[in-house]
């Protein structure tokens, strides 16, 4: 599907008008969840998973054997203020080992079904330090929404956004400290590994960044473009995708939602088609799914990033649906109900 905007207003647009659940799909499902045999309410947030779904796939009985994981990568200007413990040249390394099937996420998408794909975004081409100027031209924030546009499968049943890019975490930390306010030191986390200097100075560049682009902190698209990064700007344009094709999407960790906020802040209910997977140990992203009201699924201490704590919490999605889905009416078992 061509992406139907080619400016950030065109984008802007596209959120204004977003579709919503189907309400007779999920009322179906509300009913059907009731006649099923268990005492009411007995499998807890599987349950309202179960019918949230079915809400968003237009379906009593909702799927989840076609789940689809998209991994963008890019490159950050800001690295080069020594804000990870690892050089840039480590996210082409890792680019290849996503596609011979050598990293975490691959083995979960194994495990739990799910196909994947890799977008490496102008990896030679990193964004521009944002403490000197914006990370990016509109043409190439719009380039790299349209890149996560055009990457969602219409036809999955579940969507995940996955990343990875050496500095990234100080860019999802601008972006936070940009549209929620607080001190950088509120927002910024050890990433990759960093020491106690490091951290000191991601703190640093996220304050400079905020003062660099302190007239344009009240548009979270600009907010994207001046401290963002091309696979975060991948992100939320595949999360809004997602969103038009009715697809409900798992997200996964700090970067993740950041990129994900930057929609609920262009459009209030941009992220209702939108589940946390997990909650990671990076230190803000507790903070931000608490901002954006998204209890997550699962707490496993991960910080890894490539949506890997999202794809885990696949099993627990694809645990609900079975439930949901196959398990017998009171009905149709012959079993008494109350």
């Amino acid at each position: 599907m061509t992406a139907p905007f080619d400016t950030l207003d065109g984008f802007r647009s596209v959120l204004s008008s977003l579709p919503q659940p189907d309400a007779r799909a999920e009322a179906a499902a509300r009913a059907r969840n009731g006649q099923l045999t268990k005492p009411p309410g007995a499998l807890g947030r599987l349950e309202d998973l179960s019918i949230w779904l079915a809400g968003w796939q237009g379906r009593e009985k909702p799927q989840a054997d076609r789940p689809q994981v998209a991994i963008f990568a890019g490159n950050h200007g800001i690295a080069a203020r020594g804000v990870s413990a690892f050089p840039p040249e480590v996210t082409v390394q890792m680019v290849a080992n996503f596609r011979h099937g050598g990293a975490a996420i691959n083995q979960l998408c194994r495990s739990f079904g799910a196909s994947m794909t890799v977008h490496p975004i102008e990896l030679d081409r990193p964004t521009a330090d944002f403490t000197q100027t914006a990370a990016m031209t509109e043409a190439e924030t719009v380039a790299a929404l349209t890149t996560g546009w055009q990457a969602v499968d219409p036809g999955a049943d579940l969507f995940i956004a996955g990343e990875m890019g050496i500095g990234n975490t100080t860019s999802a930390a601008a972006i936070a400290a940009a549209l929620l306010g607080g001190a950088p030191e509120d927002w910024v986390g050890r990433g990759t590994g960093v020491d106690d200097d490091g951290l000191a100075r991601k703190a640093e560049a996220v304050r400079a960044g905020l003062v660099c682009h302190g007239a344009v902190l009240g548009d979270p698209l600009q907010v994207l473009r001046c401290l963002g990064g091309r696979e975060i700007a991948a992100m939320a344009g595949a999360i809004a995708r997602a969103r038009v094709e009715r697809v409900p999407v798992v997200l996964d960790g700090f970067i993740c939602c950041a990129a994900a906020l930057v929609l609920e802040r262009a459009q209030t209910g941009a992220l209702d088609h939108c589940l946390a997977g997990h909650v990671s140990d990076e230190a803000g992203h507790g903070r931000l799914l608490a901002a954006l009201q998204k209890a997550p699924l699962l707490a496993l201490g991960l910080r890894l990033g490539e949506g890997s704590g999202a794809a885990l919490a696949l099993g627990v999605v694809q645990g609900a649906v079975a439930c949901h889905s196959g398990m017998a009416t009171f009905a149709e078992a012959g079993v008494s109900g109350s």
